[in-house]
């Protein structure tokens, strides 16, 4: 399992979603390398956000081992609880 976190790090929610890594990280830290933050402001950010229809963020992406999408959370950030579930997997 794989998770994305899509996000603008000249945004006002930068500081909220590099501190929700920070944290969750610390919380889970035999899950830190499968979560996975991804700039939509470069080319690769982008090319996923397009690839998966995500247009508002912080968007999060949970993905399974084939990149099929297991749960999306956009605009908000979900419980790290619901997070590191779909990182155990």
């Amino acid at each position: 399992m794989k998770v994305l976190i899509l996000y603008r790090p000249d945004s006002e929610h930068a500081t909220r979603v590099e501190t929700f890594v920070r944290d969750f990280e610390h919380q889970h830290d035999s899950l830190s390398d499968k979560i996975e933050l991804l700039s939509v402001d470069t080319r690769e950010g982008w090319s996923t956000a397009s690839l998966y229809d995500i247009f508002s963020y912080p968007s999060i992406l949970a993905l399974d081992e084939d990149g099929r999408v297991l749960n999306v959370w956009q605009g908000d950030l979900p419980l790290m609880a619901e997070v590191a579930s779909y990182a155990h997997g």
